[in-house]
């Protein structure tokens, strides 16, 4: 399997944290090297390991906005 690289580029808020310290995340995230989108996954305390999540366009994440 791949490795995937990625890095957070910008931290916008934590939306929970579990009992283990887990965050879930508001993130941007650059995947692979290419240009960031907005993500809401689950997050190690250290950043090294990720739960599954979802990434949003700049324009999806304006119309999520707008639905909310």
């Amino acid at each position: 399997m791949a490795e995937i690289k990625f890095e957070i580029t910008e931290h916008i808020g934590v939306l929970s944290e579990s009992a283990k310290g887990w965050t879930k995340e508001l993130n941007l995230v650059s995947w692979n090297e290419k240009p960031p989108k907005y993500d809401i996954r689950e997050w190690s305390p250290d950043h090294e390991k990720m739960g599954k999540g979802i990434t949003l366009s700049k324009e999806e994440m304006a119309k999520l906005k707008e639905l909310l």
